[in-house]
């Protein structure tokens, strides 16, 4: 597929067909999320892979209670189809730590500097890049993926369920499945029309 395909082809699926993904595929996924860029080359991520009927299921009880699942609503009902689950999560101590290293300048991983040092979390921003390589190369194998957040409430719970070391951090979770055009809820795209380019583009001066 070319890339512009990909690119427009895009978008955010919550109704999967009931077929499984090849494991090789969900493999070039990853494969692919580990070439986004990252601030320093410090790679501060780590992805858990949920793709076993049980392993799914208990994150969807997790996260959003056994009753819910026991009757989901439309949202929940679509999604939980997905046979696939990828749970990206940033690593803050990868980056404090490599930029303490002497070819970045900084003599220590003190947090307290965060603000001159870090205005933006990079840690957060490279993991969800290399969650968008995931979203692409789903599209690019013909598939369906859905990048949603993780409730606030449940990010200790998926932490001790799946035994995510404290040092990492969910920064949402990704379905994956064999996509299902015409069914399922509807995003906001459907309700929302796309900004054209020239309403976000400022060149020059903004």
């Amino acid at each position: 597929m070319e890339f512009r395909d990909v690119v427009r082809r895009r978008r955010m699926v919550r109704r999967y067909a009931e077929r499984p993904v090849d494991p090789a595929v969900v493999d070039r996924m990853l494969d692919h999320a580990t070439r986004a860029p990252s601030a320093g080359f410090s790679q501060g991520w780590g992805f858990l892979v949920l793709d076993t009927p049980e392993d799914v299921r208990r994150y969807w009880e997790v996260t959003a209670g056994p009753e819910a699942v026991a009757e989901p609503d439309s949202w929940l009902a679509g999604m939980m189809t997905a046979p696939v689950l990828v749970v990206p999560c940033s690593n803050k101590a990868a980056y404090l730590g490599r930029y303490a290293e002497p070819d970045k300048g900084w003599t220590d991983a003190d947090e307290q500097e965060r603000e001159s040092r870090w205005p933006m979390p990079y840690w957060h921003m490279d993991t969800a890049m290399a969650s968008l390589l995931i979203l692409q190369t789903a599209v690019d194998e013909g598939l369906g993926a859905c990048f949603f957040g993780v409730p606030p409430h449940a990010y200790p719970a998926v932490k001790e369920a799946f035994g995510i070391p404290p040092e990492y951090d969910p920064v949402g979770a990704i379905t994956v499945g064999h996509r299902l055009d015409d069914t399922g809820p509807k995003g906001s795209p459907s309700r929302r029309p796309r900004k054209p380019v020239e309403d976000v583009v400022h060149r020059g001066r903004w």
